[in-house]
């Protein structure tokens, strides 16, 4: 006898981009399902509490549900939520942000920010391309993983990548076929800047002639400019052409350019970077008269548009080689005068450590996914500025530390929002704002 499928209502979405139902008494994460529908699912891990399954058959569909618009949705595992209304998918984020600060937080913003919106398609402008020589294909593959797997999905072209990088995914990997280092090359890092496009080339074996050649001969016809890197950060240099422009970025509001290197890190999506850079200042308003500190500032990205207000800022970062970039990219902007950069591991931050760095009257806080806890825990009377904008990649670390703030140190949480910058996926990057009670 056949088996029965059953079918269950979808009552909400996760943070994965997952739909969330229930069946006896167990919690159902439902890959490609949207609440309000109903679906037939089949599970591939099961516990005792939960199951992690796909959609086999959408019973009722919603009405945010859309036609995915890349031809490889249903394999690559590079985006999770093309089959939900664009709008749909920032008002999901919105409400994971708002659920993690009141469930993890027990926080409410005083004000809810109008999302940021960028471009929907061709916008990730830094990606990490697996390369891969296939013997059962019998060719390579170039591209992301597939969803729940270390293959890498068999990918033509690629909707979110910028047109000229996507349609190089299939030269690339006739590139490789006729390296001699074919089963050497695992990696193929991208950085679209203002003026050149690199792709940096983890290469596990030195090139050959020939191979030299046919990249040099693939970077004029395409227009791109190769790296290596051998082994760790360190060793990625320039390959060729080597009289390409500078990669750089720029934030045209604030007169600033940035240069970087290819593996120096930096957001993806150039656009949303700049409405998030400037929503960041609106809301921590700096003046000239201020000294104001911005941690975990990595190349200076915040720190040098707030010194564009004449405050006197302080740029800590954990990394001493992006220490190095921020300085260069201060003195490349003429920024010197009123800014300072220092290396220091915020995630051991102290309460005499953060006296020892003087007083501030604001502060920009943009940690990575781990958050910012030891530095907020580390807040006195004497150190406590009086407005923080926090910049968050993870709403729950975000939530965790706004805990802290306001049960704790003495703050209001004024306001929060999201920021979509990474369209098409269930990644949550969002800003909010504390000010001293």
């Amino acid at each position: 006898m056949a088996k029965v499928e059953e079918i269950v209502t979808v009552v909400s979405i996760d943070q994965e981009g997952r739909g969330v139902a229930h069946h006896e008494g167990k919690v159902i994460f439902i890959d490609g399902a949207l609440i309000g529908e109903r679906v037939t699912y089949s599970s591939f891990r099961k516990k005792p509490s939960f199951e992690n399954a796909v959609a086999t058959k959408i019973i009722k569909s919603s009405f945010m549900r859309v036609q995915p618009k890349c031809i490889h949705f249903d394999l690559c595992g590079g985006c999770s939520m093309q089959h939900l209304d664009l709008r749909a998918q920032v008002a999901v984020k919105q409400r994971i942000l708002e659920d993690n600060l009141q469930r993890i937080g027990k926080v409410k913003p005083e004000q809810i920010l109008a999302p940021i919106y960028g471009e929907a398609w061709g916008y990730r402008q830094r990606a990490r391309l697996s390369v891969r020589h296939v013997l059962k294909k019998g060719k390579t593959l170039v591209g992301f993983h597939e969803k729940r797997s270390s293959f890498i999905a068999d990918m033509q072209h690629c909707e979110i990548l910028p047109a000229k990088i996507a349609k190089l995914l299939p030269l690339l990997a006739r590139l490789n076929e006729q390296l001699s280092i074919r089963d050497q090359l695992p990696q193929i890092e991208v950085a679209v800047g203002d003026h050149v496009d690199v792709l940096v080339l983890r290469i596990m074996q030195a090139l050959s002639p020939a191979d030299e050649q046919l990249l040099r001969q693939f970077a004029d016809e395409h227009q791109v400019q190769f790296w290596t890197q051998t082994k760790g950060p360190d060793t990625v240099h320039p390959f060729y052409p080597l009289n390409a422009p500078a990669l750089t970025y720029s934030m045209p509001e604030f007169d600033i350019t940035m240069p970087y290197a290819p593996t120096e890190f930096t957001q993806v999506n150039s656009t949303m970077n700049r409405l998030m850079v400037s929503r960041a200042i609106r809301l921590l308003a700096p003046r000239s008269h201020e000294r104001i500190a911005d941690f975990f500032c990595g190349l200076g990205n915040f720190t040098l548009p707030i010194a564009r207000s004449g405050a006197q800022v302080l740029g800590i970062e954990g990394s001493a080689a992006l220490v190095k970039r921020a300085e260069e990219n201060a003195a490349y902007n003429g920024l010197t005068a009123n800014t300072q950069f220092q290396a220091m591991n915020l995630f051991e931050m102290d309460e005499a450590t953060l006296e020892k760095l003087g007083n501030f009257d604001k502060w920009l806080v943009d940690p990575p996914r781990d958050g910012a806890m030891e530095l907020v825990k580390a807040i006195t009377p004497v150190t406590a500025p009086e407005r923080i904008v926090y910049v968050s990649c993870n709403p729950a670390t975000l939530a965790r530390d706004a805990e802290v703030l306001v049960h704790l140190k003495g703050y209001a949480i004024k306001a929060a929002g999201v920021m979509n910058m990474f369209p098409h996926t269930s990644h949550v990057e969002s800003i909010a704002v504390f000010e001293k009670i």
